[in-house]
């Protein structure tokens, strides 16, 4: 048996990954990543562990039972895959769907180490877009990279595109 992964419990942690956090969606399964390191502007908790894990299911996938057992899928798959790929310093949050279930475990698994490496890629290009004066091989306006780090995710989102 494989040791668990420190877990995120907070209702405030869980909604501070989904504010400032990327998002990364598969059919078995939604990955929500933020790096606490980021943002030290002294309200994250950059202490602790290297990273955590959080996992949640909707009741759009079935009764108490069924998101069970959807959550248990999923602490299975990130208890084989973030010891390995995930990032120090930063909060993960799975969301099971109702693929989550249907999935063959190696599919989920596979899929999870995809959201790991996209949403690792995303947020890179995205910097080397802001740091460039590029976004989509197009020219944009220039922001300075600090002045980009400061905006909510959505909104730098928004700009570089």
């Amino acid at each position: 048996m494989s040791p668990t992964v420190p877990r995120l419990k907070r209702r405030a942690d869980f909604l501070k990954v989904a504010r400032k956090g990327h998002k990364w969606a598969a059919p078995g399964l939604v990955l929500q990543a933020f790096d606490r390191t980021a943002f030290g502007n002294g309200d994250t908790d950059t202490a602790g562990p290297d990273f955590r894990a959080g996992f949640t299911v909707t009741r759009k996938v079935g009764n108490a039972v069924v998101r069970n057992r959807a959550r248990r899928r999923l602490k299975a798959a990130a208890e084989q895959v973030l010891p390995d790929c995930a990032k120090a310093g930063h909060d993960y949050v799975l969301i099971g769907r109702q693929g989550t279930l249907d999935r063959a475990f190696r599919a989920l698994i596979g899929a999870l180490r995809r959201a790991l490496n996209g949403s690792a890629r995303a947020r890179t290009e995205a910097e080397t877009a802001v740091t460039a004066g590029t976004a989509g091989g197009k020219r944009r306006f220039k922001m300075m990279a600090p002045t980009i780090a400061a905006l909510p995710a959505r909104l730098a989102r928004a700009l570089i595109r």
